[in-house]
């Protein structure tokens, strides 16, 4: 709940900031100069804006605070000059010009329309192109704030951005997880008021589409913020205190008039960026969650219909064509609301499904990297259990979040390096699509150079399996080892399989935490089922510098491929295909 108390009132401006505003931007007190040409008036506007901002965020102790009648706060207008209420109310004007006189991108078409739009694969819970060529999602979280993407925002720096998204591709990332807006601070709102969406952040957009498209990038786009939308929804342009839609955050999911304010943002969003192939897919709503519909479950899917419906339907319309729709869901809420699972991995409307792996103790507050892989491992057999039809399943947001948000602390590069790489091969092996999206939960907030050479290292695997075909089920408690020293996580079909091998012994701790013991030879015998019988190349795979280190031709008979392997590392990345 809201604290009303600490709630902010309404402003009184003191004669003192009045007297510098008049002085030094209008010309001196008590005068009114508005220039007649309409870029001196947006300049002034402006100016008037920096003032507002000024009084309010930077020098609290030019005003005070005095209760007020309504439920907004506003300026204490009393206390203005006659110039700053006519510069004040003309500003008030501009923002309220609807979304369409905003000016179209100047985007490159050519480029936008030659990346091809992602589909599902026909015959496998995996991903291809438009043109039918094999693509899975290898990315992370990123946010529009945050220091690799923060040359967007009124472009200080664009060449920057450029590097940062050449630096992902080049280190085998296809995809980056976005949302709309980022709501922990109060200047990264596409809205504001309800409806209106601010030209800079529409810029910010069409800069960062026109970037991905030149470097063949895609997003998986959501409309909200949620997290920082409930933590910070007193500041929210949807609370209705702010002038917003919505009586409370507990209504998020169900308030009809929220409904139309989420269609209306999907719908600018759709008709300005939909047309390109940078958008992987929709993820509908970010983790839904009970407590956003009057803990009410089953109002999951019926958002789902409606608000999925009304996008596919639109995207047809205007598109001829819909990109992929999800909606993920924070992953303990699962246990802790079972019913949540039906519209989340079933739902018919939905392409494919998301969860977020924050699991208690192992992946959110790691002290070895053992444990995340195999609750990676085990949570990815769940959900692949959940699905009754040949929808893919990712996980689109892991990591330390109570290490870092509650505990304070960034793990140890090498350590979180390793805890990365791990969770990301236990879910590929497991028979997720990619590796997994990490939230970075460290400082500064973003991957390190060892996370990118994984990424790197997986994609570079990636060609080994023919993915449009592979009809995988999860292995992992079927595939024989005979070696109690070996965690074994696996996925096949018929004519292909994945296999993981991650050694059960740990090192030394170092502050505390363990890494994976990586000395010395281990040998096995690996019973590989489901394998019809014939002729198959296994090529071992160092996860670590991301190169083959060997192969071997075998056959497969009718109990299954046997398949000896020695490991001399941590870890050991299998890929089996039928000759």
């Amino acid at each position: 709940m809201r604290n009303e108390k600490n709630r902010p009132s309404e402003i009184i401006v003191s004669p003192r900031a009045d007297y510098y505003f008049s002085s030094f931007v209008m010309g001196g007190p008590n005068k009114c100069y508005l220039p007649h040409s309409e870029r001196n008036f947006l300049l002034l506007c402006f100016l008037v804006d920096l003032y507002l901002i000024f009084l309010r965020e930077i020098r609290p102790a030019t005003f005070e605070a005095f209760p007020c009648g309504g439920t907004q706060a506003h300026f204490g207008r009393s206390a203005l000059s006659p110039t700053v209420r006519k510069a004040e109310t003309a500003l008030t004007q501009l923002r309220r010009k609807p979304a369409r006189e905003i000016a179209p991108p100047a985007t490159d078409a050519s480029a936008s329309e030659n990346l091809p739009w992602i589909e599902r694969a026909p015959r496998a819970p995996y991903f291809v192109t438009a043109s039918g060529k094999a693509w899975t999602p290898i990315g992370q979280n990123d946010a529009i704030d945050w220091p690799e993407l923060a040359g967007l925002f009124r472009r200080p720096d664009l060449p920057a951005v450029e590097r940062h998204i050449r630096h992902l591709r080049d280190h085998g990332v296809t995809c980056m997880r976005l949302m709309l807006e980022y709501a922990q601070g109060r200047y990264r709102y596409l809205e504001r008021p309800v409806g209106r969406f601010l030209p800079s952040m529409v810029q910010l957009w069409d800069d960062l589409f026109a970037l991905c498209a030149r470097l063949g990038m895609r997003v998986l786009l959501t409309p909200y913020d949620t997290f920082f939308t409930w933590i910070r929804w007193r500041h929210h342009p949807y609370n209705a205190a702010q002038g917003g839609p919505c009586a409370s955050r507990e209504q998020l999911l169900i308030c009809p008039a929220t409904r139309a304010a989420v269609k209306a943002r999907l719908a600018f969003a759709t008709e300005r960026w939909g047309g390109s192939g940078v958008i992987f897919a929709w993820d509908l709503w970010n983790e839904m969650h009970p407590a956003q519909a009057g803990n009410r479950p089953e109002a999951f899917a019926e958002f789902i219909d409606d608000v999925g419906s009304h996008l596919r339907a639109l995207e047809m319309r205007l598109h001829g064509r819909a990109h992929l729709q999800c909606a993920s869901i924070f992953g303990p809420e699962l246990i802790r609301t079972p019913e949540t699972a039906d519209p989340i991995f079933r739902h018919p409307r939905l392409d494919f499904a998301n969860s977020h792996f924050y699991e208690e103790g192992t992946i959110d507050d790691p002290r070895d990297t053992v444990a995340p892989a195999l609750a990676v491992g085990r949570l990815t057999q769940q959900a692949l259990r959940e699905i009754t039809d040949r929808r893919p399943f990712f996980d689109s947001e892991h990591g330390p979040i109570h290490s870092f948000k509650d505990r304070h602390l960034t793990l140890p590069q090498a350590f979180d390096d390793e805890y990365f790489r791990h969770i990301q091969w236990a879910h590929l092996a497991s028979g997720g699509a990619g590796g997994g999206m990490r939230w970075p939960n460290r400082h500064p907030h973003a991957l390190t150079l060892g996370m990118r050479r994984a990424q790197r290292a997986m994609a570079d695997f990636l060609p080994l399996i023919d993915w449009p075909s592979f009809d995988r089920r999860n292995l992992s408690d079927r595939i024989g080892t005979g070696q109690a020293r070996l965690h074994a996580f696996g996925c096949g079909d018929s004519g292909q399989a994945v296999i993981w091998l991650l050694r059960q012994e740990l090192a030394p701790p170092e502050a505390g935490l363990r890494r994976v013991e990586s000395r010395g030879e281990i040998t096995a015998v690996l019973q590989v089922p489901g394998l019809a019988p014939g002729s198959y190349r296994a090529t071992f795979w160092d996860t670590r510098k991301g190169e083959e280190t060997g192969g071997l031709e075998l056959r497969s008979k009718e109990g299954g491929l046997l398949l000896p392997v020695t490991m001399a590392a941590g870890d050991l990345a299998i890929a089996i295909r039928r000759d």
